[in-house]
């Protein structure tokens, strides 16, 4: 089924196949028995996840990335379609329309796409709108970010403003400070200003925690494109703060293992993602699971597109997986058949 819809939204330009797409899955979501939504896209019933609020990923191992579900308005079907967890985001405090279009683009040989969509988002009010009333079956994360507008100095009053208003909505935090598509951003994962901003979060969190009980995962996403010494400080940070764990990794600037595209440049500046980024991220993984302490959480996402490469990122030391590129080139099938060949 899915094979034949990708045809066709491959026909369009990219971003118009992207929400086309998804608005036709959750309005088939909508209309459908749930019994004939799995036999149309031949989804596994599933039994339900028992899960520890507390202790979220030893239980949820297969999840989507941020960037698909960008403002919380497929969750449900996504779900459905056998995500464990859903990422949304990224989120900003105000409401911003990203860079110029066209700014998503598929390397169809490599697998592989890449995008400056620059934080396009709906905002922090009306995606929160959104998940008041998700269901407690269903496990979302928010990852967070900076206005382009917000000068670097003042970015740590953003990541709090998304914080609280999502705090009682969502289940975990991913907080990002990298990415290609948003000015001087990637400086903010430098030591000195990501502890500004992780102890910022934990400290408005003892505040937060009065009124739930249980504290919310907080995770930083990082770069596949780091040195072992930017990879230590990171980790340094998540120890001293004693945050969550890390989200590894986000997009690449890097077209080195592209194999069929030959001319890249002519799709211009923009982060990678996809099978070309699946040994940057392993590295990064195993470099970080030597400097983490076992009990710090790995999520491991970046050109997941087989059941063995995501044997190979738990294998690695990654505690969950996040799919992103491999679904949009095989569909559910690629979530059935990881689960299946990890019994989960």
């Amino acid at each position: 089924m899915y094979s034949c819809i990708r045809k066709i939204l491959f026909l369009l330009d990219a971003e118009k196949a992207h929400h086309l797409g998804l608005s036709a899955l959750t309005l088939l979501y909508k209309i459908l028995p749930k019994r004939f939504f799995q036999l149309v896209f031949n989804i596994p019933n599933y039994p339900p996840v028992n899960f520890d609020r507390n202790n979220l990923f030893p239980h949820l191992k297969v999840g989507l990335a941020a960037g698909l579900d960008k403002n919380a308005q497929h969750y449900q079907v996504l779900a459905a379609l056998g995500f464990q967890f859903i990422e949304i985001g990224t989120v900003t405090p105000i409401p911003q329309s990203g860079n110029p279009k066209p700014r998503l683009f598929r390397l169809l040989k490599d697998e592989a796409i890449i995008n400056r969509m620059g934080f396009n988002n709906d905002g922090v009010k009306r995606i929160k709108k959104r998940l008041i009333h998700k269901p407690k079956n269903i496990i979302v994360g928010a990852n967070i970010g900076k206005n382009k507008i917000t000068p670097n100095e003042l970015a740590v009053n953003d990541y709090l403003i998304c914080f609280r208003e999502l705090y009682d909505v969502v289940d975990y935090f991913v907080i990002n400070v990298r990415s290609p598509n948003t000015p001087d951003l990637r400086s903010l994962q430098d030591k000195e200003p990501l502890l500004k901003i992780v102890s910022a979060l934990k400290n408005e969190e003892q505040l937060l925690v009065k009124n739930n009980p249980s504290p919310k995962p907080i995770l930083l996403k990082i770069a596949p494109d780091m040195t072992d010494e930017q990879i230590q400080d990171i980790a340094e940070v998540i120890q001293t703060t004693n945050i969550t764990g890390v989200v590894a990794t986000n997009t690449t600037i890097s077209r080195e293992h592209l194999i069929y595209e030959k001319h890249p440049e002519k799709y211009g500046e923009g982060g990678l993602s996809g099978k070309p980024l699946f040994d940057k991220s392993l590295n990064i993984i195993k470099k970080l699971r030597i400097f983490l302490s076992s009990d710090k959480i790995i999520i491991g996402v970046g050109g997941i597109d087989t059941e063995e490469k995501a044997e190979q990122m738990f294998k690695a030391g990654a505690h969950a997986i996040q799919l992103y590129t491999s679904f949009i080139y095989r569909g559910p099938s690629i979530i059935t058949a990881i689960r299946k060949k990890l019994h989960i």
